[in-house]
């Protein structure tokens, strides 16, 4: 019942035999629980490291330095969310966390810019050299990872082994760092609230603290402990749909952190381009299992989840 474990290495290996062998793994938790550790990646442990450092340095700043760039001045979702900006589940408290999102990054001029404001344009940066040439690298290695997962993914669903990467020329990927501080009350353990992701896959970077957990079909949260050097990997809603609800996307939550204790953590969204058209794909579709969902641009579905869990955006023009 518990996570299973996909070897980033067999999953690239030259070695038809043990590439297939893994391919067939990683469908198989794609389909059954929708989450996976992935191990023996290309983001060694020295940048996992960096990042981890990164993080403390960034988060450490005194908050009038923080907000200078506040989430909430960005039309496209780029910056600094205090503690209490996002509450991803509708029924519980607030998250008990303050984050940070990067993506591309482009000029307010932009074409894509101008013309899905929502989605793209610049990032609102930290000041830290440091800090940001850390993010920087991470991004770059992570999405290189990513796509490797997703050629992977296509392979299994016999598609083109191009079939998702080939969407990913403009995209909307998001990488962010998150701090969960010491929850403020016994009654507070929302670090965050159960949900699932919006777009494709997410790789998850967590330190050794603990807290993540995942809802098993049966119903039952199983931990996702911590495993050194290994990434937590997860189905999202867009790669439910794609796939006709073949591969999973999961709920999953965070506990807030005990007392004096400080957690952080990794996501990296992978998010195809805006005008991506998602429809069911023709492995996962026959007269017996029609497609369930209408063909939907990649970017609206997207941006209606931020707009539903965000209030700040609730405020803004359509």
């Amino acid at each position: 019942m518990g996570i299973p474990l996909i070897d980033f290495s067999k999953l690239t290996s030259p070695d038809k035999a043990v590439r297939g062998q893994e391919i067939q793994t990683l469908d198989t938790a794609c389909r059954e629980i929708g989450f996976f550790y992935l191990v023996n990646t290309d983001i060694d442990t020295a940048l996992m490291s960096r990042i981890m450092k990164a993080a403390k340095r960034f988060f450490d700043k005194p908050l009038d330095e923080k907000l200078a760039i506040d989430i909430k001045n960005s039309t496209n979702h780029r910056g600094y969310g205090a503690v209490g900006e996002e509450q991803l589940d509708e029924l519980n408290k607030a998250d008990w966390k303050e984050t940070f999102d990067m993506a591309l990054d482009l000029s307010a001029d932009h074409p894509l810019a101008l013309k899905y404001p929502k989605m793209y344009g610049p990032n609102q940066n930290p000041n830290d050299p440091v800090v940001l040439e850390t993010l920087h690298d991470y991004y770059v290695t992570a999405f290189s990872v990513a796509q490797h997962v997703l050629t992977a993914m296509a392979d299994a669903l016999k598609l083109e082994s191009d079939f998702f990467t080939r969407c990913f020329k403009d995209h909307v990927t998001v990488l962010r760092m998150i701090h969960y501080p010491p929850r403020p009350s016994v009654t507070h353990d929302n670090g965050a609230g159960a949900h699932t992701d919006y777009g494709c896959i997410t790789l998850l970077l967590q330190d050794e603290v603990g807290g993540l957990e995942v809802k098993h079909r049966n119903g039952e949260w199983i931990k996702a402990t911590p495993m050194e050097g290994s990434l937590v990997v997860n189905i999202g809603d867009l790669m439910q749909r794609w796939t006709n609800d073949e591969y999973t996307s999961t709920a999953h939550r965070v506990r807030a952190s005990e007392a004096d204790v400080h957690r952080y953590s990794f996501p990296f969204f992978v998010e195809p381009d805006y005008e991506t058209h998602v429809a069911c794909v023709p492995s996962c579709q026959s007269k017996e299992r029609p497609a369930k969902y209408d063909p939907i641009l990649s970017g609206d579905w997207i941006q209606s989840r931020f707009d539903a869990t965000y209030a700040y955006r609730e405020q803004e023009p359509a």
